[in-house]
């Protein structure tokens, strides 16, 4: 299994980076840092030295001056969820999606994605399906719909063999 360091020189060096750049990278922190199947922990180092990395050789072509770049993993896995950390006020902030907006399935097995975030899209929804504006109601109006009879409604666009709702 490669390092985060190997990864990122795989990568970097695969996009003509400088190798020598990389000497100037230090990379702290083990797995794993989340519980997942997935290397989540090394991609979001990965992805964060890439940039500060990145932004160092812009740096140095501006200025000439070189700079070290250090990326820790936990507070690297930290930033890449760090919705779930912000507070306001001294509280988590209220949801950042409408309570109806999401994937639904229409009576034909297609699927409708609902961008609701917008008052005036999650009543027009509504009003088109003829429903309140809550999940279950929602699922309920989309069974009685095939995928391309919301579609000529005006509401949705058709993407690769699904139908995706702009409402």
């Amino acid at each position: 299994m490669q390092s985060p360091r190997e990864i990122l020189a795989d990568i970097w060096t695969s996009v003509g980076g400088d190798a020598s750049a990389l000497d100037r990278l230090t990379l702290t922190g083990d797995e794993p840092q989340l519980p997942s199947s997935f290397r989540v922990a090394a991609a979001a180092q990965t992805s964060v030295a890439a940039t500060g990395l990145a932004a160092a050789e812009i740096w140095k072509l501006r200025s000439g001056q070189s700079q070290d770049a250090a990326v820790d993993m936990r507070h690297a896995v930290v930033e890449c969820r760090s919705e779930r950390y912000l507070r306001v006020d001294g509280k988590p902030p209220p949801p950042a999606w409408d309570a109806i907006a999401g994937v639904y399935k229409t009576r034909d097995q297609r699927f409708v994605r609902l961008h609701t975030n917008f008052r005036h899209h999650r009543d027009a929804v509504c009003k088109v399906l003829d429903c309140k504006p809550d999940r279950d109601a929602v699922q309920t109006a989309l069974m009685q719909w095939d995928g391309e009879g919301v579609r000529d409604r005006g509401l949705c666009r058709r993407l690769r063999g699904r139908v995706d709702a702009l409402a």
